[in-house]
């Protein structure tokens, strides 16, 4: 069982073993008694603390619930699709159908860290130990063919994607250990001893499947017969591979619903497929689409100089976001001889010049990125650790470095002229403390005579132009680092086999981290194919950091965990950070407009055709 388990569980094992059995049986009653007693429906629930709007609330503060209902929004994708069952691996799924058709239990407010509300579910109950969740669901809750939603559903629901779905699907929901009907629009989900805290939100966000229409059916067949849902729209016009039209049901059940409303203010959603991003960018200033989330700080400086921007008809803006920017990096494979050594990872990350990268390539838009989850409170940069890090540190002294435990990672800065001498004989010092040494323009291992020589794969041209500069910087000391560019099958092949030196990634972050830290840096996903901890970091710290964040029942014992584990990841120099856009970069064409008030993320199902408000 892993450490995050629950600690009801623990404690009926602990007590078990050094109790007699009647005494023993006793004490489990009365803590199973416990946290069954603390346990009422609620409208809401928030991973931690309680959720910021209370019984009662007709909507959230971040949306227009006066916006009209009429209208289009077009919007942009790359490649193609060949499925419209978006919960299944085989096929490629179009985009939005997950969004715009299905619904979950609870709905997420984005105004706060991690808080679900109700949606298909009324009320939400859970004990403290949060060892069950039950879900009563509403009695007008209904699929857009006219069926009700009823327990059979979710029951459905839980067995088909746990047995057939996608394996984000089949790793979560195979954590439910018993599913009971225990009323008439109420079920009841008890979970593993490998659950924990945040079973619960995991499963309000399921999607629920109509049972009369999948039941029976195999459903891992790929195909485009459209799928049916509880959500606000319908799918409408497809066309293969090129475009998927979303229309919005007029007898949509959930529209005054609380968590509802203010959203899905279009008649019409379109999304039209371009080949690649410069065909998409072209299309959008023609006016074949109407929104644009922005991701190249070149396009952004350079590519609006049009007519349409001048004249107000395409309207360009910069939105602060409220979530973590995420860890976009170079990452070692530890795994590898070459980088067990934790001062050759960070020699390598000294020859990094990012203000010559940001300067020359990126018209200095991007800032640094410091921590795994920067531009948050979860962030240890520039933060004094705790006594709570402290206390949750000091069974393992050696994790973090001092300069980290004092003021959080500093990332290496440069003049941004491209010589970065400074930086060099730091990074030379290191390495030669690790054995290695300079002969004939070469950094060789002091030992063998071996020349460092490693190989950076990359699937894309701007991680091949960020590599090519890196490559050229190492072979100043000697390094001779290869670039290899590989197709993306390949580069995905080789990634879920950590068949590399060396590779470029980005984890995303949000305000609540939770399950998916395991599955990046947990030591039991080290050594297993398909996880995303790339680094093969196996760190008893690390481990230990995750359990606590997992265990957690504040938020401030929350943070201080998260916050330990950003300075034990930062202290093991697993990564050379990359950078990060500080504010999401969005482009609209004058005909939509949105919410004064902005959630953490842009979220356009808030938006509303311009005109009236």
């Amino acid at each position: 069982m892993k450490m995050g388990a629950f600690v009801m569980a623990r404690a009926r094992r602990a007590v078990t073993g050094t109790l007699g059995g009647a005494t023993a049986a006793l004490f489990v009653l009365v803590l199973v008694l416990a946290g069954t007693a603390q346990a009422e429906p609620s409208h809401g629930i928030a991973m931690h603390g309680t959720p910021k709007y209370p019984a009662g609330f007709t909507r959230f503060d971040y949306v227009n619930d006066r916006a009209p209902k009429e209208g289009e929004v077009r919007l942009a994708a790359i490649g193609s699709f060949d499925s419209l069952n978006p919960m299944i691996v085989r096929g490629t799924p179009a985009a939005g159908i997950r969004w715009h058709v299905f619904e979950s239990l609870m709905g997420r407010a984005y105004d706060e860290p991690f808080s679900l509300y109700g949606l298909i579910a009324q009320t939400i109950e859970t004990p403290d130990d949060r060892s069950w969740v039950e879900f009563t669901l509403r009695p007008e809750a209904k699929f857009s063919d006219g069926t009700p939603v009823t327990v059979d559903d979710v029951i459905f629901s839980v067995e088909t994607l746990r047995d057939q779905g996608r394996p984000n699907h089949k790793y979560y929901y195979g954590k439910v250990a018993a599913m009971e009907k225990v009323g008439e629009r109420t079920v009841r989900l008890t979970f593993t001893e490998e659950g924990d805290r945040e079973m619960p939100l995991i499963m309000g966000l399921m999607p629920i499947l109509p049972k009369h229409v999948y039941g029976g059916q195999d459903f891992t067949r790929t195909g485009l017969t459209p799928m049916i849902g509880s959500g606000p729209y319908t799918i409408g016009k497809v066309e293969p591979g090129a475009s998927i039209t979303y229309v919005r049901n007029p007898d949509y059940w959930g529209k005054d619903v609380p968590v509802a409303r203010g959203h899905n203010n279009f008649d019409r959603i379109r999304y039209d497929y371009f080949r690649d991003a410069n065909a998409s960018f072209e299309a959008f200033k023609a006016g074949e689409y109407t929104l644009r989330i922005e991701d190249d700080p070149t396009r952004w400086a350079t590519g609006y100089d049009v007519p349409a921007v001048k004249d107000g008809r395409i309207i360009r803006e910069k939105i602060k976001l409220g979530t973590p920017s995420g860890m976009r990096a170079l990452v070692f494979n530890t795994r590898r001889d070459l980088f067990a050594d934790v001062r050759v990872r960070k020699a390598l990350g000294l020859m990094f010049d990012f203000e010559w990268v940001n300067k020359n390539l990126f018209h200095g838009l991007y800032a640094r990125t410091q921590s795994y989850f920067d531009n948050s409170e979860l962030s240890s940069a520039g933060r004094p650790a705790s006594p709570k890090e402290k206390a949750l540190l000091a069974p393992y002294p050696d994790a973090v470095t001092p300069e980290i435990m004092a003021m959080g990672y500093v990332a290496p800065r440069t003049d941004g002229s491209g010589r970065n001498r400074a930086q060099m004989r730091d990074a030379m010092a290191l390495l030669k403390d690790a054995g290695y040494a300079v002969t004939d323009a070469k950094l060789v291992d002091a030992a063998t005579g071996a020349q460092m020589s490693f190989e950076i794969l990359v699937a894309s041209p701007e991680d091949e132009r960020i590599a090519l500069t890196f490559a050229r910087n190492l072979e100043r000391v000697g390094i001779d680092a290869k670039v290899r560019n590989v197709d993306s099958s390949q580069y995905q092949q080789r990634r879920q086999t950590y068949d590399y030196d060396m590779i470029f990634n980005f984890w995303s972050a949000s305000l609540s981290p939770g399950n998916e830290q395991s599955f990046y840096w947990g030591s039991d996903s080290a050594d297993t194919d398909g996880t995303r901890n790339y680094m093969g970091v196996t760190s008893e710290a690390v481990d230990a950091m995750i359990a606590a964040m997992l265990e957690a029942r504040d938020r401030e014992d929350f943070v201080a965990a998260v916050r330990a584990l950003d300075r034990v990841l930062l202290s093991g120099h697993y990564v050379i950070p990359l950078y990060h856009a500080p504010h999401q970069w969005v482009a609209r064409w004058q005909e939509l407009e949105h919410p004064r008030v902005q959630p953490q993320i842009v979220r356009f199902d808030t938006w509303w055709a311009a005109g009236r408000n």
